[in-house]
């Protein structure tokens, strides 16, 4: 590890992603950031011991993240529904967590079953 002074007199440590192999390929940007926003990257960034460039590329990468997994989510919900309508059939949601709570709770739990349904129109 590399490290190096900061702006405030503490030690930070210097991250090479060229060798990050999340992270196999960089492009260039740039980003205009307001003052303070700035400020409070360079003061967390220092805290955690990492660069501010560091810092912005872990939370960018994290937001990133979330937001996938988000559309994932969403995604799947909608399959869900989709199969839900065509198939007619649904679990009761008291019966659905009785079940849940039993099984979690060590009891002997007989499964609920899919009744049949009518779509509200």
């Amino acid at each position: 590890m590399t490290y190096s002074i900061d702006g405030y007199g503490r030690g930070v440590v210097l991250s090479d992603y060229r060798f990050d192999q999340r992270l196999p390929a960089m492009a260039a940007t740039s980003l205009k950031l307001p003052e303070e926003l700035k400020r409070r990257i360079d003061k967390l960034a220092a805290n955690a011991q990492k660069t501010p460039h560091a810092f912005m590329l872990e939370a960018l990468a994290r937001e990133a993240e979330r937001s996938e997994r988000r559309e994932r989510f969403a995604a799947d919900a909608a399959q869900s529904e989709k199969e839900t309508l065509a198939s007619g059939k649904a679990y009761d949601l008291g019966a659905t967590f009785d079940y849940l709570s039993d099984r979690i709770s060590g009891k002997k739990a007989r499964r609920p079953r899919a009744r049949s349904w009518r779509a509200s129109k």
